[in-house]
């Protein structure tokens, strides 16, 4: 089987107004979520980029669909929408939209005149080869297929109108076709072999994967002929750099010295002590774009002991000090979320009063729940078994601040009696103990743009697999109850009946110790101050680089 890589006061919304807009610290301007160094841009140069994330096994983001996939495939490829900085749809490639009275139709409008660097026109029946090649299970898709699994059909009304017909109605299609999993490819390009398509996919966007050695870099260059930014924030015409190097280095100190040396411009997952160290730097600016979507929790697998029981989970939960772990470890750059969403969503929903550390409650759940007794070592025994939880953690996913705070979950949770067994895994290796749900804890970042991420995360349905073999509710949550609020809001665009109904699901999330909330996925960026012009986007908070210039 295969796997695709893949981060206020109770009763009140939180974050009301908030968008998935970047927020620049250290001497960057905030002018629409950009660097900007002054003067004027600059043509030419290539920049360097390290990424700390997994290399991708696949360039093509419709294949499986991770989050490093989305970083660098925002570069050569694009989607039919995206966001302003109001968290308000804007055209991209499509230049307009319409949606039936009754929900079950969209027909989209194409833009006039855009070209795939291989020279295809984009037209309807492009979009409408992308969408199959999303949705086909030869393509093993994982969030781009649960991105467009309402799409029953999609028909070429004519050269550059395209018509979706879906199976029930779907207000999150906007929002979910605004991001990178399901941008927009050249059908010439789709026909190859999928090993071919990985390799070098082609796109309309700012730049063209020209070179990609294993292990090391991807190579890309300055599309000479691109037409296509957004509706909103982006110089007209080509990017201004030649060219861009993208480097894969995984190893946090390595990729700052790289950074501090001027080896390379810009580093991402950047560790909190650099952050924090790059604050009134002359020489290193940071840019801090947290992802929309879910928070970053620890979900509780449900589906078998000892996590089957509602009290022992609630108990492990009050056994953790995430306030003083986050405190100590994140140098403030990061905040505690009482959320299953994001801070940049506007309908989270936070309850604070059910995440406080209180050893004393945790034991007394225990007890309730029959874990009374403990063994030599401290830990808590039923019926001759210990009180142990398989953890086991993405070393690609999790930067070591992470895991030195999972560790000190270990230590917390063991003076209730949990052994808590981390187990540190390469990606592969971390997501075949999914499925094989060999698992009582796992952390596993999710990105979606908008509330939706929730019928994503925990509706039962998402108990089975994807094309790829993932699964992305990996709390196993299975509520009728859930399960009808999370089909209501996906099908209603009324605003306040959808703040509604989002907010008694996540209710039963967070009152059900089905997660851990522990903060926002985080997206720290830092960059040398010859750069400039560089943006986050207002859908996934990935870095592009079409306005972006060096100074010398």
């Amino acid at each position: 089987m295969s796997f695709p890589f893949r981060t206020p006061a109770r009763g009140v919304p939180a974050a009301a107004g908030a968008v998935a807009a970047v927020v620049l610290l250290a001497g960057c301007s905030g002018g629409g979520g950009s660097s900007d160094n002054g003067g004027e841009p600059v043509s030419g140069g290539n920049l360097v980029y390290a990424t700390g994330d997994a290399e991708p096994t696949c360039l093509d983001p419709h294949v499986g669909g991770n989050y490093p996939q989305a970083l660098i495939s925002s570069q050569y490829l694009e989607p039919l929408v995206s966001r302003n900085s109001d968290g308000e749809t804007i055209p991209w490639l499509a230049s307009s939209w319409e949606q039936s009275e009754d929900g079950l139709s969209w027909t989209f409008t194409l833009r006039e005149g855009v070209k795939f660097t291989d020279g295809t026109p984009l037209d309807a029946e492009a979009v409408k080869a992308n969408i199959e090649h999303a949705q086909d299970p030869a393509t093993a898709s994982s969030t781009g297929y649960l991105a467009l699994r309402k799409i029953k059909s999609a028909e070429a009304v004519d050269t550059q109108t395209l018509k979706l017909t879906l199976s029930s109605p779907d207000s999150a299609l906007l929002e979910s076709l605004s991001m990178p999993w399901v941008a927009i490819q050249s059908p010439k390009a789709l026909e190859r072999s999928q090993e071919e398509n990985c390799a070098a996919p082609v796109g309309t966007g700012p730049f063209v994967v020209d070179k990609w050695v294993k292990q090391e870099s991807v190579t890309m260059v300055r599309n000479e002929d691109y037409s296509a930014p957004p509706a909103e924030g982006w110089h007209a015409g080509p990017a201004y750099l030649d060219s861009i190097t993208w480097r894969f280095i995984p190893e946090s100190a390595t990729r700052y010295a790289a950074l501090q040396a001027g080896e390379v411009q810009v580093i991402d997952n950047a560790q909190p002590d650099t952050v924090k160290a790059a604050e009134g730097s002359d020489v290193i600016k940071h840019l801090d774009a947290p992802r929309p979507g879910a928070s970053n929790r620890l979900e509780l697998n449900s589906s078998k002991a000892p996590f089957d029981d509602p009290k022992v989970r609630e108990a492990f939960v009050r056994s953790v000090n995430v306030n003083d772990g986050v405190s100590t470890l994140f140098f403030g750059t990061a905040k505690r979320s009482y959320s299953p969403l994001s801070s940049v969503e506007p309908l989270a929903y936070s309850d604070q009063s059910l995440f406080g550390y209180d050893l004393e409650e945790a034991n007394r759940l225990l007890d309730e729940a029959g874990w009374t007794a403990r063994d030599s070592a401290g830990y808590r025994v039923k019926d001759g078994k210990r009180l142990t939880l398989q953890f086991p953690v993405s070393t690609n996913q999790s930067i070591p601040a992470e895991q030195s705070l999972f560790e000190q979950f270990q230590a917390t949770a063991k003076e209730a009696g949990f052994e808590v067994k981390l187990n540190l895994l390469d990606l592969s290796s971390w997501y075949g103990a999914l499925a094989e749900n060999n698992y009582n804890l796992v952390s596993a970042p999710y990105t979606k743009v908008g509330p939706d991420v929730l019928r994503i995360l925990f509706h039962s349905d998402s108990t089975k697999p994807a094309p790829s073999g993932y699964f992305a509710n990996l709390s196993q949550v299975k509520s009728d109850e859930l399960d009808e609020l999370l089909t209501k809001a996906s099908e209603t665009s009324e605003p306040a009946e959808r703040e509604r109904l989002y907010e008694e699901a996540q209710k039963i999330v967070l009152e059900g110790y089905y997660i851990l909330p522990l903060y926002d996925q985080q997206n720290h960026f830092l960059y040398r101050s010859e750069v400039s012009g560089v943006k986050a986007l207002p859908t996934v908070s990935t870095p592009t680089f079409h306005d972006a210039w060096l100074t010398n």
